[in-house]
């Protein structure tokens, strides 16, 4: 089938008119632009397909880096095919696409050499041409092939990366071809059909594999779809992605963003060997999916025997069997510290939990009894900051907390995570498949080593929306990779400032500053960051409180207006009383409270609004 896939491209008679005919890298590459060319649809009114700068770009950095396999150096002779084809059109054509080839190459060897842009196909292509394979001999790629039994990945590249990015070329492949063949049966082209009726009788899934041979090695399709189907694992060999899947939709939940940074654990343990990570991401998928199965049975038998009898049935693992996954993130999402079944039931009943607490690590006891037991009221009423909590409150959450301790040990089953009494949390291993999990969908999930190398801007902007255990652990690591010397200090303080200026999120950040070890911080660092315009007044402080020299009238306005602003009650607490420290910090203030809510506007509208809005004073 190879020989009569993508007729009628010109190919032929576009070499012909070449001097590089001879050249086998270069009839290789012309056979694949022509080809796709033409798939996307180029006029080949004049014999061969005719390029636009469009349908170019598109080529380069698309369609070539998806189904082409290039040696290094062979990815030359890709733009030159396009020069020489762009040198057949008369007119402005030509010259246009010249030029986009020109601006093109660069993101075209970027794509080409990208290992997240390989597939099964191309990355075997790149194996058997390294070890010397003849790529147009199938049998000499079937022999190779059989020597390549457990051929390494290229680094931080993960099976289900060359699974997906697979799958996603197959898709497109076909869509090209059927579009193709639908595009000729309505309009015939001169130039006649790309394919033929018989052609794609045969099955467009035929077609594609024939083009994956002539592009990237010949009958490697043919080998991976049969014999060494192993070597190239579809989407069915990865029942993990569902549950990451679902990792991702909370992700997103949470940030709104797979590119925003959830914290580091403290401990990561990845399961090591060949696939050993993807099997105990399978068995913890199992897990989550065998409570949901129990979840489904049980509304089933409530629509089948009614409301009355469903209440006579206790389904296995209760009402929080379908939050799994969520149980899974928010645990990593803390830093990976413990959390507590209480509190966390409590969540899930509506009750009042004090935001302040809401990411408090629970502190995990040496040993405790199997069955669960909800935490005394004194506990109970510090985890969840209500010290209005009676017994009776405490006995009516007693139901919620072991069904969700129920969920938790189904879990804990796998040993990935653990529960100890009130406690539960990932393991160090459990927190190395919950990160090889998030990463496989495209989450930024970091270690501590890469955030220890992250520039002060990057990672403040990250911590920025990281609970405040988890910020303080990941900012004092980083200052303490460089030694806690001035200039990380500086860099740092720096960033508190300038991470989210202009945000709703600046004065998050500079919050950060209460999660430092200012104690710590090197003088010198901190009388630097007195004329920072917005951290200024917070060194003056630290300096103050350190009873060392700190010149006051080096501190910025803005700066003094952002302390001012920041110690103000934003959230809680009466009107009245709220509006009662607005008064007295304006009535210390140069110029009184118009002054005072001027410069706070100036320096940050957002916390300004948002704080003195419910007092009902008016921004300038």
């Amino acid at each position: 089938m190879a020989e009569t896939v993508l007729t009628n491209t010109g190919l032929d008679s576009f070499l012909d008119g070449t001097p590089e005919r001879r050249d086998p890298a270069f009839t290789r590459a012309a056979e694949a632009v022509l080809g796709l060319l033409a798939l996307r649809g180029a006029d080949r009114g004049t014999g061969v397909p005719e390029p636009t700068p469009g349908l170019v770009r598109h080529l380069l950095v698309e369609d070539l880096p998806t189904f082409v396999y290039a040696a290094p150096g062979e990815l030359a002779a890709y733009p030159a095919v396009l020069g020489a084809l762009a040198a057949r059109f008369d007119g402005g054509r030509g010259e246009q696409v010249v030029a986009v080839v020109a601006e093109a190459a660069p993101d075209f060897e970027r794509a080409m050499n990208d290992p997240g842009n390989l597939t099964w196909h191309r990355w075997y292509a790149s194996l058997l041409r390294a070890c010397g394979t003849d790529l147009a001999d199938p049998e000499d790629v079937r022999r190779r092939l059989a020597a390549l039994d457990g051929a390494p990945l290229p680094d931080g590249v993960r099976r289900a990366d060359l699974m997906g990015r697979t799958a996603l070329a197959d898709v497109l492949l076909a869509e090209a071809l059927t579009r193709a063949y639908v595009r000729d049966a309505e309009s015939a082209p001169a130039a006649g059909p790309l394919l033929t009726d018989h052609t794609v009788a045969t099955g467009i899934g035929q077609v594609a594999a024939a083009l994956l041979d002539r592009w990237t090695a010949a009958g490697l399709a043919e080998q991976l779809a049969g014999p060494y189907a192993r070597f190239a694992p579809g989407p069915d060999d990865f029942p993990h992605l569902v549950l990451a899947d679902a990792l991702l939709d909370e992700h997103l939940d949470y940030y709104g963003d797979s590119a925003a940074p959830v914290p580091p654990p403290p401990a990561v343990e990845t399961p090591a060997g060949p696939g050993a990570v993807e099997s105990a991401a399978d068995a913890l998928a199992a897990a989550v999916e065998s409570l949901a199965e129990g979840e489904e049975g049980a509304e089933g038998e409530a629509d089948e025997e009614g409301d009355e009898g469903a209440q006579g049935e206790e389904r296995e693992f209760g009402p929080y069997a379908g939050e799994a996954a969520h149980l899974l993130y928010v645990v990593y999402q803390r830093g990976c510290s413990a959390e507590s079944v209480a509190r966390k039931a409590a969540e899930y009943e509506d009750w009042s939990v004090d935001p302040a607490l809401e990411d408090l690590p629970v502190p995990v006891p040496a040993e405790a009894p199997e069955a669960y037991t909800t935490p005394p009221l004194a506990e109970l009423v510090r985890l969840l900051g209500a010290p209005e909590l009676t017994e009776a409150d405490r006995e009516r959450l007693t139901g919620p907390a072991r069904d969700l301790a129920a969920v938790v040990d189904r879990l804990a089953a796998t040993g990935l995570l653990f529960r100890t009494g009130d406690a539960f949390g990932l393991t160090p291993r459990g927190a190395g498949v919950v990160r090889y999990l998030l990463r496989v969908r495209g989450i930024a999930a970091p270690d501590a080593v890469e955030t220890a190398g992250w520039s002060a801007q990057d990672l403040v902007g990250a911590a920025t929306g990281w609970p405040a255990s988890s910020a303080a652990r990941v900012l004092g690591d980083w200052l303490h990779a460089r030694v806690d010397t001035a200039e990380a200090w500086s860099q740092l303080l720096a960033a508190l400032g300038t991470a989210h200026a202009g945000t709703a999120e600046a004065a998050d950040s500079r919050g950060l500053l209460a999660v430092l070890d200012t104690g710590a911080a090197p003088a010198d660092a901190l009388r630097g960051a007195l004329r920072d315009p917005v951290i200024g007044a917070y060194a003056h402080e630290v300096l103050s409180a350190r009873g060392e020299r700190a010149d006051h009238l080096q501190v910025p306005t803005s700066a003094r207006a952002l302390y001012v602003l920041d110690a103000l009650p934003g959230k809680t607490g009466p009107l009245e009383s709220r509006r009662a420290a607005f008064d007295a910090a304006a009535a210390a203030w140069p110029g009184g409270s118009a002054a005072l809510v001027r410069a706070m506007a100036e320096a940050d509208r957002h916390e300004t609004a948002r704080v003195l809005g419910p007092l009902g004073i008016t921004m300038p």
